[in-house]
């Protein structure tokens, strides 16, 4: 077991009909981590969350538990709760009858079934629903009771499969918000899961970037989306211009097919490879001229403002395409269509993989 670790997944591996969907898993959560699981549907995220649960049995591996290992033991048995996607309220309770279920369950003393709703509804800021019943809520409120009857069985972890899918995006952004406040006061471990790259990135202390049942790469959010570690990992997260079949020079000047030239900070190992740029690290300035490293002349085909930022659609002399996006309040030259341009980044922001990697 990892030290310090609240929750250790060794080799987990789970099949259906011959389909690996878990392929020797390995994850470590420290305790009062908040970890997201981000992946593409049928990448092997649920599915990790749910033999974590108990409701699946991985075919290989061990899951571990402050050291104890929970494979073979049922659901009820373990100290996580899961939060679903569907709320799953029993509409005929009340809110506060919706929080105790549990410790009814498990017989827990009335006096403190009391208390320990009461507490718990002061966290998720409920305390004055918790006569309504749950079709008297909104869905963000809803969201809240069902993470305030799993909180108040104080698990050691708690698992989140897709909990905010179902809002829309304001009320969305808001919950996040409040989720990690809660997540911080608490220090409870996080263990949640996702599709939405944003949700991902905005809550969590690591992220887990799952494809084929495999994670690719588990870093903090800025290190995900600055330094992927696969081709897979960039275009994932966040938008990129990718530039496929490079040719690596001599000098490690990586050249594309219509001639745009790269320098990256880093070495470049093979003869091929592939460049990818993300759009806000490209700069447009009012100048012409010839390509040379890490440069290109375009003109403007296309723009766009997107909320708080403007996206240009340039083209190189060449035919290639760049997609560019620049903070509207910082965006001192403003271009129009037909525009002629000089885009540029840094070599520091120029990642480079494989080319023969769709991984």
């Amino acid at each position: 077991m990892t030290e310090g670790s609240t929750l250790d997944l060794r080799g987990v591996t789970k099949s259906y009909g011959g389909n690996v969907v878990v392929d020797a898993l390995d994850l470590s959560l420290q305790q009062g981590e908040f970890v997201s699981l981000l992946g593409p549907s049928g990448c092997g995220k649920t599915t990790t969350l749910r033999m974590i649960a108990g409701f699946e049995h991985p075919d290989a591996g061990q899951i571990l538990l402050d050291g104890d290992e929970l494979t073979g033991r049922p659901a009820n048995k373990r100290e996580v709760n899961t939060v679903f996607q569907s709320y799953a309220l029993f509409p005929h309770l009340t809110v506060a009858g919706n929080v105790a279920y549990g410790l009814r369950q498990r017989k827990v003393p009335k006096s403190e079934i009391i208390e320990r709703v009461a507490e718990t509804l002061r966290l998720v800021r409920l305390e004055q629903f918790a006569d309504r019943k749950p079709a008297q809520l909104s869905g963000g409120q809803q969201q809240r009771v069902a993470l305030a009857r799993a909180l108040v069985n104080r698990p050691k972890v708690l698992l989140l499969d897709e909990p905010l899918a179902a809002l829309d995006r304001q009320l969305r952004e808001e919950v996040q918000i409040e989720l990690r406040l809660i997540q911080a006061r608490l220090r409870t471990t996080f263990l949640f899961v996702t599709h939405d790259q944003g949700e991902a990135l905005a809550m969590s202390d690591r992220v887990a970037i799952m494809n084929g049942g495999r994670i690719e790469q588990l870093d903090d959010p800025e290190t995900i989306y600055e330094h992927p570690a696969t081709r897979f990992v960039a275009g994932f997260v966040g938008q990129q211009n990718f530039f496929e079949d490079v040719r690596v020079e001599a000098d490690g000047v990586l050249v594309t097919a219509d001639g745009v030239r790269f320098r990256t900070a880093a070495p470049v190992r093979g003869d091929r490879a592939t460049v990818a740029i993300r759009p806000e690290a490209i700069g447009l300035s009012p100048e012409t001229g010839e390509n040379t490293v890490n440069t290109c002349a375009a003109t403007v085909e296309a723009v766009n403002t997107l909320g708080e930022t403007r996206q240009y659609v340039v083209r190189s002399a060449a035919g290639g395409t760049l997609i560019t996006r620049t903070a509207r309040t910082s965006d001192t030259h403003r271009f129009a269509p037909g525009d002629r341009v000089l885009a540029s980044w840094g070599a520091d922001h120029v990642a480079v993989f494989p080319a023969s990697s769709t991984h």
